[in-house]
């Protein structure tokens, strides 16, 4: 049961404001007493049948959490990973996520900012401001938070306006050039209405060298940081019954994100090298070095913004129940250059430019919700809506080296499959002019695809969620949601060069013969080469069959989940629950080229272009069986979960070298314990926090059509660990009459794991343990505080996703996890 909370400065801050017979007391209830609002109103952490970790500020504090993806230290079981930007972040709970560069996809795990969620991997994951707390609620959550959150929801409170006047500024200066700088201000307008704003910059250098080669690139850093980021909000509450409070915010990142790093170097290399006349790749596998070559920009441009109003009425109605509404609209876009082969070769790349590279969503949602109780009962029916507008643009263009490149593996590998001397390799570079009939460099070249994707969604659900206090001990909790949702997509596909080579290849397959025969291959052989080589010549960015298509796709979905809950109290120390509950997940598009052998999605490698492209929902039926202690008068807190959740249609994003194919796998199965321990320890100013999660998560035994998908059936899936537990102590002390000292301690450990959709050994993470450590001093009025960090102290190297090196045969690549960093932060308050 996940309840990581840190909370010695909490504590604290409590005590400091009773007087100091009351501490003691106060200290018991500081545990025992802390609220979430998981089911969507406050109740104390400790009465809710849910597997939930919830951290305060100023655990994120002294963690350095900026982002969801600093915040997997803290829970166990939860995994974030990004990348070919930082568009592409992706959080799992318990082995189960979503991966790929893929906007069609939707999240398994929902993501939530003051009670509006956020529509896609990436988009709800930036600096965050001034968090109150993050709760990161395990397991289906669609009764209350509605659709993708079938493997949970990280929901994330910000800061309220209150009625103080206070001023509040953070500089921060770090290894890797960073420099950071962060002030609030807050202050009442009135008896009625307060406001508060909060403003960050932060800048830093890459982790990642860059070889670049002849360019064009010339940032010869990677992974760098620049960002800056904006939010207002606006508390009004008119009489005593009613409040509004009105937030915008704003953030901007233009950064250099992401190269890859080669892990094992194929031999592909060396026609690499022989195109760049030197190095163009790795010369060894050594990804840690941090050294990567890449002749192509990865410029990213990221402006997220957005609205939001929630009104709290205490109405006359039902006994005092509460009317809340949530008004959000929200504008979020990204721009991403990439150099696909990541290569200091100049051979597929996308250029940061917005007719090239987009990614775009606007979003409108509305959510009504009606809370009340009785003795009996509490109980809660609600309407939600939102309408979203998908933009995507999506190119790649071929530079000099590409059919260069292309015509030499193609012939070496033909080549290999025969004894040597057999096929002549001699000039290997003109062996696919040689097929296509075309003058050498005509073939390919310039922009091969460019695509525009156009996708409006609407959602309408209604739900309920409502306790019944069956007796002083017992609560049975029953919730139901109807979600109905449609979804339309145009795509129009265009090759701007023209497909030149792959259409005369298709147009004359016997040239194609005709040019085996020049090379020696065996006459026996060249019938099933022909279109293999053809298969080769009309790559999706290539395939001349794709140009000018234009297809409409369109899907309803009408779906129910809910959930069942009996929590009973045993005594006043122990609170076991059951509970079982069924989530689900969107289908939607593939927003990508997809071809195949028969023109279906479930079809082998081919060039038919696929026009449906669609996939189905994603269900789990979810159950749990926990227990929710406390002891220690309030100070310990001892909480453990068994889960068994069992996924149909899971939806899997895998990259195939070429580029992404969306797979229901029949069966995806998650199963484990999930402990956890906080505790206030007898001495004073000292926490203690752990827990540990055993999640064993596998694909089903059900044989996939798919061969490179293989591996996959009753395999442990991919970013599974078996094991993964994190700790954090954090100790306060005083210093004389008017200083404190504060020391905090932090690690997370997760066992081995692969990082790869398709299972590839090379693709894998072996254990590895990341420790966090902050110092500082400052005064007992917080006036100003003074600490020393290091994110990652021990300079621990992991990968956070390994993949199969764009078009090199026997390569792999892997984007890297941050190296060590360290720094002083300088805090103050007035």
């Amino acid at each position: 049961m996940a309840i990581a909370l840190s909370m010695a400065a909490f504590a604290a801050n409590v005590q400091a404001q009773q007087a100091p017979a009351a501490a003691e007391d106060t200290e018991a209830k500081t545990l025992a007493g802390l609220t979430v609002t998981a089911q969507k109103r406050e109740e104390a952490m400790q009465d809710v049948p849910i597997a939930i970790t919830a951290l305060p500020e100023q655990l994120i504090q002294d963690s350095g959490v900026r982002d969801i993806k600093d915040a997997q230290m803290l829970v166990p079981g939860l995994t974030v990973t990004s990348t070919q930007s930082e568009v592409q972040t992706v959080a799992r709970i318990r082995g189960i996520g979503t991966v790929g560069d893929n906007a069609g996809l939707e999240s398994s795990v929902g993501v939530v900012v003051d009670g509006v969620y956020r529509p896609r991997n990436g988009v709800g994951f930036g600096d965050l401001g001034e968090i109150e707390r993050i709760e990161v609620l395990k397991g289906p959550q669609g009764t209350v938070f509605g659709k993708n959150t079938s493997a949970g929801v990280i929901s994330v409170i910000t800061r309220r306006p209150s009625y103080d006047t206070t001023l509040e500024g953070e500089l921060t200066i770090g290894n890797y050039g960073a420099l950071g700088a962060a002030a609030s201000f807050n202050t009442a307008i009135g008896e009625n209405a307060a406001f508060r704003i909060y403003g960050a910059k932060r800048k830093r250098d890459g982790f990642t060298d860059v070889e670049i080669g002849r360019g064009p690139r010339r940032e010869r850093e990677d992974g760098d940081q620049n960002f800056h980021t904006v939010r207002a909000q606006l508390l009004l509450e008119p009489t005593e019954n009613l409040d509004i409070n009105l937030i915008a915010d704003y953030t901007s990142r233009e950064e250099n994100c992401c190269v890859g790093l080669t892990t094992v170097r194929g031999p592909t290399a060396a026609i690499i090298n022989a195109l760049v006349g030197g190095v163009g790749v790795a010369p060894v596998a050594d990804p840690f070095a941090r050294v990567a070559w890449s002749n192509r920009p990865t410029t990213q441009d990221i402006k997220d913004k957005g609205v939001s109003a929630q009104v709290d009425w205490i109405t006359p109605w039902f006994g005092g129940a509460t009317l809340t509404s949530i008004t959000a609209s929200r504008d979020w876009q990204a721009i991403n250059g990439l150099d696909f082969d990541f290569t200091a070769a100049d051979m597929i790349y996308r250029n940061p430019d917005s007719d090239e590279s987009f990614t775009g969503f606007k979003q409108f949602s509305q959510e009504f919700r009606l809370t009340g109780a009785t003795d009996k009962l509490d109980w809660m029916v609600g309407l939600f809506y939102s309408d979203e507008d998908l933009k995507r643009h999506d190119s790649y263009s071929l530079g000099a080296h590409y059919e260069p490149y292309l015509s030499t593996a193609v012939l070496s590998q033909i080549a290999a499959r025969f004894p040597a001397g057999v096929v002549n390799t001699a000039n290997a570079a003109t062996f696919l002019s040689q097929a296509s009939g075309r003058p050498f460099g005509s073939n390919f070249g310039g922009l091969g695809a460019l695509d525009r994707y156009d996708q409006n969604s609407k959602s309408v659900a209604l739900f309920t969620n409502n306790t019944w206090h069956a007796t002083d001990a017992l609560d049975i909790t029953l919730g139901l949601r109807y979600t109905k949702e449609n979804k339309e997509l145009d795509s129009v596909y265009s090759n701007p060069n023209g497909g030149l080579g792959c259409g005369a290849a298709m147009a004359n397959p016997a040239r194609v013969g005709a040019a085996l025969a020049a090379r020696g291959v065996p006459a026996a052989a060249r019938a099933a080469l022909v279109p293999q080589v053809i298969g080769f010549m009309c790559l999706p960015w290539a395939n001349t069959l794709h140009n000018g298509r234009t297809t409409n796709q369109e899907r309803d979905e009408k779906e129910w989940s809910g959930t069942l809950k009996a929590a009973y109290r045993w005594n006043e120390h122990v609170m076991g629950y059951a509970s079982a509950a069924r989530g689900y997940k969107a289908g939607g598009f593939n927003l990508d080229r997809v071809q195949s052998s028969n023109g279906l999605s479930s079809g082998t490698a081919g060039i038919a272009p696929v026009n449906d492209t669609s996939f189905p929902g994603e269900f789990v039926d979810s159950y749990e069986l926990g227990a929710k202690t406390t002891w220690a008068g309030g100070n310990l807190l001892l909480n453990a979960t068994l889960f068994h959740q069992t996924y149909s249609d899971f939806q899997l994003n895998s990259f195939l070298g070429t580029s992404f194919v969306v797979r229901s796998i029949p069966e995806v199965v998650s199963q484990g314990i999930d402990t956890e321990i906080l505790w206030q320890t007898g001495l004073k100013g000292l926490m203690l926090q752990g827990g540990l999660m055993y999640a064993d998560t596998r694909y089903g035994d059900d044989p996939l059509p798919d061969a490179d998908l293989a591996k996959l059936p009753g395999s442990r899936a991919s970013f599974a660990p078996l094991w993964s537990a994190s700790a954090s102590a954090t100790y306060q002390w005083d210093f004389g009459p008017d200083l404190v000292g504060r020391a905090h301690l932090g690690a997370k450990f997760s066992s081995d794991y692969n990082t790869g959709s398709d299972l590839d050994p090379e693709k894998g993470q072996d254990a590895y343990t990341v420790v966090n450590a902050r110092l500082g001093i400052g005064a007992k009025n917080r006036r100003w505080m003074v600490e020393a960090w290091a994110i990652n102290l021990t300079d621990e190297e992991y990968k956070q996703v390994g993949f199969d090196a764009p078009l090199q045969t026997g390569s792999w690549n892997a984007f890297l996890g941050a190296p060590r960093t360290y720094g002083v932060t300088l805090r103050v308050m007035y």
